[in-house]
């Protein structure tokens, strides 16, 4: 999980009418029916329809590999987590966790694609990805994926410190080895995907100190307990397509979404709690406390339908959106209050 937050933009075919390889065949076969059952490195349709694909498409397929609106979260989260540490004005020091874990998170999310291309392929929602609709290569998009993630590492262990660099690696490493592989062995898979999905501000919050102190891992808290409702909402939407790609999720395994509906709550209220910690600890004021209950009911409102059966389908992406805008509308007042009050 990490922040798995939006989903690619799909996009058709690119060309057709590709001629097979084997010199027994003569009949001229669909490269869009060809791409759709391609599942290894080794397919030689891979190579050949990558040839077809323009330049331009071509830089817009890797673009899109990185997950930029998912990695855009992540920027944002850190930059928040070191704005909130009230660091020295060091511009060069906010360009380095800029880019690196722009860097770091377009590089995970390329690493996740990879790994779970096959999957992608059989789900509506994923199948014409860049890797599962044979535009990249396995193989490319493995290099280019480790080459990001190492490029953001080394950019945050340079440009900050030794422990932003660290959370930096731990992040892509919890989120490609631990979170993608449980995916289809257990429902906790959501559970521990939200603690990569948690690390950038810290990772901010470590550029800007070299250290984590109490309002760094209550962000964490924060972050952590957000993404469970997100992701629920998320996971009962498209539990069918889940079911498909074989992934092991609790709505798969909640057939009534019941148990879903009832943890969504659940970190919905600890959440709300967990946002009035800074003010309960002295960290900002009741200003922004306000405006934390406030935004804390509006991500509610959406939870509580989800607890009713007859509501359950739209009330999960009412959820989810609510989560987009809650996020932003919850982290700008803190900051703001941190600075300036």
């Amino acid at each position: 999980m990490g922040l798995n937050f939006s989903s690619s933009s799909l996009r058709g075919s690119e060309a057709y009418d590709l001629v097979s390889f084997d010199s027994h065949i003569h009949t001229t076969l669909s490269l869009t029916n060809q791409l759709s059952h391609q599942t290894t490195e080794s397919s030689p349709i891979t190579g050949a329809a990558e040839s077809e694909v323009s330049l331009r498409d071509r830089v817009e397929d890797f673009y899109e590999l990185t997950k930029p609106r998912l990695s855009f979260m992540s920027v944002v989260t850190a930059v928040a987590g070191y704005l909130s540490a009230d660091p020295t004005r060091d511009f060069s020091v906010l360009f380095s966790l800029l880019v690196g874990t722009s860097l770091a998170a377009g590089g995970a999310a390329v690493l996740n694609q990879w790994l779970e291309r096959e999957a992608d392929a059989k789900m509506v929602r994923t199948k014409n990805r860049a890797i599962p609709a044979g535009r990249i290569a396995p193989i490319h998009a493995f290099i280019y994926g480790m080459g990001l993630s190492i490029l953001g590492c080394f950019l945050l262990y340079k440009g900050a410190n030794l422990l932003a660099g660290t959370l930096t690696a731990a992040t892509i490493a919890s989120y490609v080895l631990l979170y993608t592989p449980l995916k289809r062995f257990t429902t906790w898979n959501t559970l521990v995907g939200a603690i990569p999905g948690a690390l950038p501000p810290l990772i901010g919050w470590a550029a800007a100190e070299g250290r984590i102190t109490t309002l760094g891992w209550i962000l964490f808290a924060i972050l952590f307990l957000w993404q469970m409702p997100h992701f629920f909402a998320i996971a009962w939407t498209h539990r069918k397509d889940y079911a498909q790609g074989g992934f092991v999720m609790l709505s798969n395994a909640d057939s009534t979404g019941q148990k879903v509906a009832i943890q969504s709550f659940v970190f919905c209220l600890a959440l709300i709690v967990s946002t009035l910690l800074p003010v309960l600890l002295g960290y900002a004021t009741w200003i922004y406390g306000v405006i934390a209950i406030v935004a804390g009911i509006y991500y509610l409102r959406p939870a509580i339908a989800f607890l009713n059966v007859d509501q359950r389908d739209a009330a999960a992406r009412k959820l989810f959106f609510a989560s987009i805008f809650y996020l932003p509308a919850l982290l700008l007042p803190l900051v703001l209050d941190l600075w300036l009050l």
